[in-house]
């Protein structure tokens, strides 16, 4: 549905999917004019003259509820961050951090909110360099919204972009797949899935430098947050080119993620994840990356899931159990709003 049909702001415009990009190309990247960098990826490259290369993101966190098996809005905003720029391949320094809180909001969940997200700064090796506070009246937020920035060093040599992904290019996830999106839904709906899943948040900046130190090399790398892997994979398509084809046998999706998603009518491929990545890796590379992916805490389930092609240029499909294909589509809105 093209952004001219929607007068209003709709829920997807927020869910990284299709109507999210009509959101960006046709109404902000018009508006901004000259002022805006090319590229609109999670994260900028800027360089210094004289200087070093930094990586810039920012990020805003709604979700809902606040706390939820795994963690909470507080660790889900820097760890978020500290993401995007690792994405880049860059080394996190530092972060802003801006609470909005809601008029009648309880101190006491805004202390355990800072308190998550002091713990996972310091877990992250960042520091929350600088913040703001602002209050809105009581029926005008949710309690607590976030917005984090970040910046962060890129390595000589590095050049990781959506762009860069070619065909022969191996696709690697670094683990279980649909964690976050079923535990934020498993507490905001009260629905119990047989076994607690909790979200998979995690810093990933630590995976990716061992990546690096593989090869330098790596094409692309992204963080299937909001509309969840298939929304990454279609991005990096589009953005590079290139044909994706998954195998879907070698998706990792946890029972308790299939078991949920085949009740509610959901796709994994389309639910969120916060502590995981997806790799584009020259091919001569791809074994002795996943190697190294598998020797390092948040990489330990990582995974081949399928390859680049030259076929279908800026299409993602899959290669079904019964020996058919799908196409995966890049998601008008997100199946689960506010959940990042």
């Amino acid at each position: 549905m093209p952004l001219r049909d929607h007068p209003v702001v709709v829920t997807g415009h927020g869910g990284g999917g299709a109507l999210s990009a009509d959101l960006m190309t046709h109404l902000f990247a018009p508006a901004y004019g000259e002022a805006l960098l090319p590229g609109l990826a999670d994260s900028a490259v800027l360089t210094v003259p004289g200087g070093p290369r930094l990586a810039f993101s920012t990020d805003s966190y709604v979700v809902r509820p606040l706390f939820f098996p795994g963690g909470s809005v507080g660790d889900l905003a820097v760890n978020g961050t500290v993401n995007d720029l690792a994405m880049s391949g860059a080394r996190p320094l530092a972060l802003s951090c801006g609470f909005i809180l809601e008029e009648g909001t309880a101190l006491e969940t805004v202390d355990r909110v800072a308190r998550a997200a002091g713990a996972a700064a310091s877990a992250a090796g960042v520091t929350i360099a600088t913040g703001d506070t602002k209050v809105v009246e009581a029926g005008h937020g949710d309690g607590v919204y976030l917005n984090t920035a970040g910046i962060g060093l890129v390595p000589d040599g590095v050049d990781i972009r959506p762009e860069r992904a070619v065909p022969g290019d191996v696709v690697l996830v670094s683990g279980p797949i649909g964690l976050h999106g079923v535990a934020v839904l498993s507490v905001r709906e009260g629905l119990e899935f047989g076994v607690e899943v909790a979200s998979d948040t995690a810093p990933l900046h630590g995976l990716v430098q061992t990546m690096l130190g593989v090869t330098p090399g790596l094409h692309a790398l992204r963080d299937p947050t909001r509309g969840g892997l298939a929304a990454a994979l279609n991005e990096i398509a589009a953005a590079s080119g290139t044909g994706v084809v998954l195998d879907e046998r070698a998706l990792p999706v946890p029972d308790a993620v299939a078991n949920a998603c085949g009740f509610l009518g959901l796709d994994p491929l389309y639910v969120a994840n916060e502590g995981r990545l997806v790799a584009f890796v020259p091919r001569r590379h791809a074994d002795a990356v996943l190697e190294a992916m598998r020797g390092h805490p948040q990489g330990a389930g990582a995974a081949v899931i399928g390859e680049c092609t030259a076929d279908h240029p800026g299409m993602v499909v899959a290669r079904t159990g019964l020996g058919g294909t799908r196409v995966v589509d890049l998601p008008l809105g997100e199946q689960l709003p506010r959940i990042c």
